[in-house]
């Protein structure tokens, strides 16, 4: 049985590492480098890596940050920003990223992600989905320059998972960096359309939250402000999932 995965979300700037509310107001919290040392201490499975004013700002990732943190980070790294070829996800690998998160380009461009999948395979793609409530409660996606109209949700994880793309980031930009729980039935509902494994993020407040997403469906919970601004730790919800018999890699085990 695959072991569900804790996943911490590092957002960027440009090179300073920041936490959104809703995707609008921001905490700067430093450095990306000292926070991968800082990860690397603390039994999390994987890294992601976002730079999230690069699309908007017309540019990439920086590759010097994706050394430098992929140096110091000793667990698999997964980082998005900007990229829109196959060339950028091949400079991003050169530099020490394991995988890469596309969304923007993916959104204007579909073929990228086949694309992408083709040349270096399903499991390097990850195609992050930022999901907003309308006036109605209706889910729609979201990108960075606001409401995506031209696609429903539920058609484009369906596309999603047609093309090739190895894993969904599904991010809810009204709980991000609320603290106030996922949303569980974004969760379930999306967990039940696709075979491949669903990353949540957006809205953890403390352990029970991250088993509750698992226990809808999710095969990993990205989580950022507990881990900041919270006590709580990452062995802290492995061993709230443990409990609950769900299965994840615990520090001192074998499992």
């Amino acid at each position: 049985m695959l072991r569900h995965r804790i996943i911490p979300i590092v957002l960027l700037d440009g090179y300073s590492v920041v936490k959104t509310i809703k995707f609008d107001v921001r905490r700067n919290l430093g450095n990306p480098i000292t926070v991968a040392r800082i990860y690397n201490t603390r039994n999390v499975d994987e890294l992601i890596l976002l730079d999230i004013d690069a699309s908007k700002e017309n540019r990439k990732i920086d590759l010097f940050t994706i050394e430098d943190v992929a140096s110091e980070c000793f667990m698999p790294l997964c980082v998005g920003g900007g990229l829109k070829s196959c060339e950028d996800i091949a400079e991003a690998l050169s530099r020490g990223a394991d995988k890469v998160s596309i969304n923007s380009e993916a959104l204007r461009n579909a073929k990228f992600i086949s694309d992408a999948s083709r040349f270096f395979g399903a499991q390097c793609i990850v195609v992050s989905v930022d999901v907003k409530s309308d006036e109605q409660g209706r889910w729609k996606v979201f990108s960075h320059a606001g409401v995506d109209n031209s696609r429903e949700l539920i058609d484009w994880v369906r596309e999603i998972e047609s093309l090739g793309a190895g894993e969904i980031l599904l991010n809810s930009v009204d709980r991000d960096g609320v603290m106030a729980g996922y949303d569980f039935k974004l969760i379930e509902e999306i967990s039940e359309l696709v075979s491949i494994p669903v990353i949540v993020a957006g809205g953890a407040g403390n352990p029970g939250d991250a088993t509750k997403a698992v226990q809808n469906g999710a095969s990993a919970v990205g989580i950022s402000s507990i881990f900041h601004f919270t006590s709580y730790t990452p062995d802290e919800i492995k061993e709230d999932l443990h409990r609950a018999g769900l299965p994840v890699r615990r520090r001192g085990t074998r499992e």
